[in-house]
């Protein structure tokens, strides 16, 4: 996907910007890379600063998964989490890219851990796996689902019918089941049987709820604090 970017490493110098900056993207699930390449579209589209052109893409995994004992080891088999694979990853990244014209993005729910914590950790993870890579890491609260919520007329556009009065009662980026009140928010009743169900039902709803949402969002007006972190502070700070 091309679009327009500036990358930390070309502010000082524009005759030496890249024609093309290559963006790797590394997402928990399907339903994150749709929500992402939509934020992604639209915050760069808001921007009005000259940037060079940019290429992303999109790795969804199976879940988030967890980070190997061994670092180094080679990713077991039937390993497929974000975290199972996201040190090799890295390593990978690191002798492959270059610094000049690459970014690497990690997207990853916050689930239940404290998010200052867990970006911490991954910032260590990214410094030590691939010293010198720009990165760019966006911790959601408590899960992407909050990303979608965070902007109701987007959610209202793409679902007439949801029930508002329940989405009032919601507290932004709180820690309260995220996509089961997604779920209720859109499905009324029915979202109990989704709930009692589980995987691999609620997947397929995710994608279908960030596809049919997603493209509405509209950064500026989104209330999400972990994504305006990921937008204003993160991204902003690299000068993205």
């Amino acid at each position: 996907r091309r679009g327009r970017i500036r990358h930390p490493a070309l502010r000082r110098i524009s005759c030496l910007m890249p024609e093309t900056l290559h963006i790797e993207a590394l997402v928990e699930d399907r339903s994150g890379t749709v929500m992402l390449k939509e934020i992604l579209r639209d915050y760069f589209a808001a921007r009005r600063r000259p940037t060079p052109d940019y290429e992303l893409y999109l790795r969804p995994h199976k879940g988030l998964g967890h980070l190997p004992e061994d670092l180094y080891a080679e990713p077991g088999k039937h390993k497929y989490g974000l975290l199972n694979l996201l040190p090799a990853k890295l390593r990978a990244y690191g002798k492959v890219l270059d610094p000049a014209s690459a970014l690497i993005i990690l997207v990853l729910d916050a689930d239940n851990r404290d998010p200052r914590l867990f970006d911490a950790r991954l910032e260590r993870l990214c410094k030590k796996m691939a010293p010198g890579l720009p990165h760019v890491i966006a911790v959601a609260v408590e899960e992407m689902e909050a990303w979608l919520l965070g902007d109701w007329q987007a959610l209202k556009t793409a679902y007439p019918e949801a029930d508002y009065e329940l989405y009032r009662r919601y507290e932004q980026d709180s820690v309260c089941g995220t996509w089961e009140l997604l779920a209720e928010i859109l499905l009324g009743k029915r979202a109990r049987h989704l709930i009692k169900i589980g995987y691999p039902a609620v997947g397929e709803y995710k994608n279908r709820w960030a596809e049919a949402i997603a493209p509405y969002i509209k950064v500026e007006r989104n209330r999400s604090p972990s994504l305006r972190r990921f937008l204003r502070r993160k991204i902003g700070r690299a000068h993205v």
